[in-house]
């Protein structure tokens, strides 16, 4: 839980920072989901095997 909230680039409420950049930069939330969307799916998977490579699975 504490990994899909700390990596949540999807959205623009995912974050402070996201909202704030949101409407003075003129992005759509679709610009959010074509970053954010591949960006949290290579966190994932590099987590995923971090933890797997350091605690054993």
């Amino acid at each position: 839980m504490t990994f899909a909230s700390a990596t949540s680039f999807s959205t623009p409420v995912g974050y402070q920072t996201n909202l704030m950049v949101y409407g003075p930069g003129g992005y759509e939330f679709a610009d959010f989901v074509r970053v954010g969307g591949p960006l949290q799916l290579l966190l994932a998977v590099v987590t995923t095997a971090g933890v797997a490579a350091l605690w054993g699975a």
